[in-house]
């Protein structure tokens, strides 16, 4: 992954746990780096190990601390880093959702060696929708629903989030109802 995910790590820990939860989490991470750079390339097991060792430092489960960084890397990274191609991805969470395509595809351009995830959205009503989200990288599934949840928060809409089907193989999706409520 890029380094821009792990100082997106950082900062949600920095922003809400203070510098010294952050200091002890890359103790108890075992990882060498003083910083990250954004467009440098590190392993997945870098950032695993950050979410990890968060878990234990923190006494939250990975899954809370990966709903938060979703939700954070929507609210702070995304709007920091990529303002005008989240503005560009529509005006509503549905729209953003349909034109994800177009969102990733651009942001290749940003960062060649990235390997998106996918996503696939099938309408059910006015609304409800079901998010098929499909990734290379195991255990990100509630990193997808804190994205969801910052998107909509973003647009300013309140919506539930269920999770319908985690994923078992590789190529399983997770599958996310979105209703707004």
């Amino acid at each position: 992954m890029y380094g821009i995910i792990n100082k997106a790590i950082e900062g949600l820990v920095t922003e809400n746990f203070g510098s010294e939860k952050w200091d002890q989490i890359k103790v108890q991470s075992g990882i060498k780096e003083d910083r990250f750079l954004s467009n440098d390339h590190y392993e997945d097991a870098t950032t695993y190990q950050l979410i990890g060792a968060a878990s234990h430092v923190l006494g939250i489960s990975q899954n809370e601390i990966l709903l938060a960084f979703g939700k954070y890397w929507i609210l702070n990274t995304g709007h920091q880093h990529y303002g005008t191609l989240m503005h560009a991805g529509g005006t509503s969470l549905k729209e953003f959702l349909l034109n994800l395509p177009n969102f990733h595809s651009r942001v290749m351009l940003i960062y060649p060696s990235i390997t998106p995830p996918d996503f696939k959205v099938f309408t059910i009503t006015d609304k409800e929708l079901h998010l098929y989200y499909y990734s290379t990288r195991p255990g990100l599934t509630y990193f997808a629903e804190g994205l969801i949840v910052g998107l909509a928060e973003s647009f300013q809409e309140t919506i539930a989030v269920v999770l319908l089907q985690q994923r078992v193989g590789e190529r399983d999706p997770d599958i996310f109802k979105i209703s707004w409520v």
